[in-house]
């Protein structure tokens, strides 16, 4: 794109230099510039963009966007344009150099403390179900409709995120879900994306750390709703809001009549009104009302929360085009979310889920979704977040331990922060209910597994699809997931002995210590049983074995499943189907 071009999309900056030159990209790191790039000075919270204006002229940039006017003695080397509030400035040069991408595409942006995942995930699969191709800008991941790779960022930065939006447009994208999170509202990444609709799922208590209070909180996301008033462009954009949250409630009063608003939720005069929930652990059914029709929606996500974020989904699609009947027909296959309830395994009859619920409203939710499913105990791990709103501690402690059974608390990214100085914060919410601190997060993991018996539950919470653990001096691979299925992998046929949970630092007596095992009175687990059961003890080995002397299942002849001759090396001398040895004590000789 042309400066001088360029230039007509910023009416209120004044430029000196060649405006002739030719602008290639736009970015606010001086480390990405390249010849023919545009570098926008922005003054962050940790870094003045202005101190790098030397090292992006050197690299190459044909122009600099600042926020205060060249020194006198400026020879230009580039185009200088002194404009106002360059953060935004970055949004507008971004839109206009990939193209305006965004109003060629039909755009959902989707907002709120909770449900923001799993709200564009299920919006996305309606969309790829319908349109065949569809783009996602979300916290896990980014599709662009023929590439899938990792996120980085909830919402990415402006340049990233025009870019993206062409990449999808290129790429034969109809539309495309994306994240909005409080802190992209507030640093202007949204402000050049034309929307078609904007979702409001919910607002709790969470980012105070950034925001400082709950009103401030709520006016970054009303923003992105405001704006939609005045959005320039062909678009009439829709704000779709969840009128059962109080906020929500409150956003739609004072959006008045400048933006068009549909609502969903329970009450009787919502747009989209739900009824009838009815959950098992193989999923959620519930009816749908919208303009004099019903439908019956069902979908394999479990819980509460996940009927208002399926809800929200539908409303959504439904704002961009796509009818409401193909958006229900498309969510009876919706995909699992990543980390969001999602199902780990079943071992001994105990069940393990693993969720990113990591505010006391998602806690409490996660906890009361899983209590429906009416376990015999709830367990739950948890913790919080190092460097984030301490405000919030307490009353995770309180949401988790009146939610549930046990709960362990322990770390969850304590980043520069003591992690046991942030579980005594946890702890003072706990309403001195069953509890056992464990800092180690893995260790946690595995006492909650082996704790939890037949018809039990396991909540494992606060960290989701992430992989990764953060610590003041460094960042360790860690997933709750992988732990979990170790852990479930593991996990002991005999149940902890009582004294375990009797101590004072450990759980507190409760009535479920007293249920008898699944094995009958004086049977000893498996690997401590007598030799009489024919079964070897752990570590031990024979010089024979009656397993070893069965018949196949398909021809009834004998076939020796011993594994060659056990004198020196049961593994040292094995056999194939066909009588083949295999020599050697690497089993992937086999492959």
């Amino acid at each position: 794109m042309i400066l001088r071009e360029l230039l007509t999309h910023l009416p209120k900056a004044v430029a000196s230099g060649n405006l002739d030159q030719v602008a290639k990209t736009v970015t606010a790191d001086s480390r990405k510039v390249k010849p023919g790039s545009v570098f926008v000075a922005i003054r962050g919270d940790e870094a003045d963009g202005h101190k790098f204006i030397e090292s992006a002229l050197e690299k190459g940039a044909v122009a600099i966007v600042a926020e205060k006017a060249p020194a006198a003695d400026y020879k230009e080397k580039a185009v200088w344009i002194h404009a106002a509030e360059t953060r935004k400035v970055l949004g507008v040069v971004a839109a206009a150099i990939a193209g305006d991408p965004s109003s060629q595409l039909k755009v959902v942006g989707v907002t709120g403390t909770n449900g923001k995942t799993t709200t564009t995930f299920l919006l996305h699969h309606i969309m790829q179900t319908v349109w065949m191709r569809a783009g996602l800008l979300g916290t896990i991941k980014v599709d662009n409709g023929l590439e899938v790779k990792e996120a980085t960022h909830t919402t990415p930065s402006a340049e990233v995120m025009q870019s993206e939006l062409a990449t999808m447009l290129e790429n034969g994208c109809r539309g495309v879900a994306m994240e909005a999170s409080s802190h992209g509202i507030a640093q202007s990444r949204t402000d050049a994306v034309k929307f078609d609709a904007a979702v409001f799922t919910n607002l709790s208590q969470d980012h105070l750390d950034y925001h400082g209070s709950m009103e401030a909180y709520y006016e970054v996301k009303k923003s992105l709703f405001a704006g939609l008033a005045q959005q320039t462009g062909k678009k009439k954009p829709i704000a779709v809001i969840n009128y059962d949250d109080r906020f929500g409630e409150k956003l739609v009063k004072e959006l008045g009549d400048d933006v068009s608003v549909v609502t969903y939720g329970m009450g009787a005069h919502c747009d989209y009104k739900i009824s009838k929930i009815r959950q098992s652990v193989r999923g959620t059914e519930f009816q749908l009302d919208n303009r004099g029709k019903s439908f019956l929606v069902r979908t394999p996500l479990i819980g509460r929360f996940n009927v208002y974020n399926t809800l929200a989904a539908i409303a959504g699609a439904s704002a961009v085009g796509i009818k409401a009947r193909d958006a229900v027909k498309a969510l009876t296959e919706a995909p699992q979310v990543p980390g969001r309830m999602e199902i780990v395994g079943v071992r001994e009859g105990a069940t393990v889920f693993v969720d990113y619920a990591h505010t006391p409203d998602a806690l409490e939710n996660a906890c009361a979704t899983l209590r429906d499913l009416e376990p015999n105990k709830l367990i739950t791990v948890f913790g919080c977040g190092g460097d984030r709103d301490a405000l919030k501690r307490p009353l995770m402690g309180e949401a988790a331990s009146e939610g549930s059974d046990l709960c362990l608390i322990t770390s969850d990214n304590p980043r520069s922060e003591d992690p046991e100085a942030i579980i005594k914060q946890i702890e003072a919410g706990m309403k001195n209910k069953a509890y056992r601190a464990i800092v180690d997060r893995q260790e946690a993991i595995r006492t909650a597994v082996n704790v939890a018996a037949k018809g039990d539950i396991v909540l494992i919470a606060g960290k989701g699809h992430e992989a990764y653990q953060q610590f003041a001096d460094e960042t360790v691979d860690f997933d709750d997931r992988k732990i979990a299925r170790w852990a479930l992998r593991d996990k002991p046929v005999a149940a902890p002995p009582k004294e375990t949970f009797q101590k004072k630092d450990s759980f507190k007596r409760d009535r479920y210590q007293d249920e008898k095992p699944e094995r009958r009175e004086g049977e000893k687990p498996e690997y401590q049983r007598p030799e009489k059961y024919g079964e070897r003890r752990v570590g031990e080995q024979r010089g024979d074995d009656r397993r070893g002397d069965r018949r196949d299942q398909r021809s009834g002849d004998k076939r020796d499943f011993r594994g060659g001759d056990r004198r020196d090396d049961r593994r040292g001398d094995r056999r194939d189907n066909g009588g083949r040895r295999f020599e050697g004590r690497d089993r992937d000789d086999r492959k």
